[in-house]
This record gives C-alpha cells, sequence and structure tokens, in this order.
C-alpha cells in the first residue's frame, strides 16, 4: 500500500483555524479521498470527502456536523490532500485520519469509514477554550 501522512495537528485555541495536510502519492489520483477523526471512547467520525479529478471539478461531501467550518481541498500535482478548519471548538479535539478509497461515489456513504481502504495513522489536534 502507498502511504498516507497527516501533517499540520497541533494545539489551538477555541475559535482558532488549522490546516491538515495529507502526504499522498500519484497512486490515490483516481481514488475518492476523506478526513476523518476520533476522540477517545467514541467511533470514528467522518467530516469531508472529496471524489477523483473530472475535468476541473471535483465532488465535494460534508457531514452535517462540520457545517460551513471545514474545507476539504486536493491538489493532484502536489499529492496532498488538505482540511482547512475554521472556528475550531473543544469538541474537535480527536486523532484527524485520511483516508482514500475506490468505490462506487454515493453521497450519502462518503462519511462511512467502511467506504476506505487506505488509512493514514492520524495527526493529534487539540482545541482548548
Amino acid at each position: 500500500q502507498a502511504q498516507l501522512v497527516e501533517s499540520g495537528g497541533g494545539s489551538v485555541q477555541a475559535g482558532g483555524s488549522l490546516r491538515l495536510s495529507c502526504a499522498t502519492s500519484p497512486y490515490y489520483d483516481s481514488m475518492y479521498m476523506g478526513w476523518f477523526r476520533q476522540a477517545p471512547g467514541k467511533e470514528r467520525e467522518g467530516l469531508a470527502a472529496i471524489s477523483a479529478r473530472s475535468d476541473n471539478t471535483y465532488m465535494t461531501y460534508y457531514d452535517v456536523s462540520v457545517n460551513v467550518r471545514f474545507i476539504i481541498s486536493r491538489d493532484n500535482a502536489r499529492h496532498q490532500l488538505y482540511l482547512q478548519m475554521n472556528n475550531l471548538k473543544p469538541e474537535d479535539t480527536a486523532i484527524y485520519y485520511c483516508a482514500a478509497g475506490a468505490e462506487e461515489w454515493i453521497y450519502s456513504q462518503m462519511t462511512s469509514p467502511s467506504k476506505y481502504k487506505y488509512w493514514g495513522q492520524g495527526t493529534q489536534v487539540t482545541v482548548s477554550s
């Protein structure tokens, strides 16, 4: 399996912003990708997904829980996946994972961990009051 490596996590005060990055490879160019998080004692939670590129556009999907605070994007030329996180809240504290998969894109399923085969090892995000 090709590697997925998250970076950009850290500690931030409530209301602040972070941009997470996930280093990928050409192997993932034809796959959809997503961001997930997991807090202690909780199930892994899907946040956002982005499709492979079609012409010059991507399909995106966001879990309702993130409202409009998070933006997922990808740069195939640099083989990077990003998650811009704004207006962070203490409830956002978790380990954040990037992932990739190659099944059919179905909007309602794109935040399900079972749709993703490849996973990074995660990066910690801590949001303080």
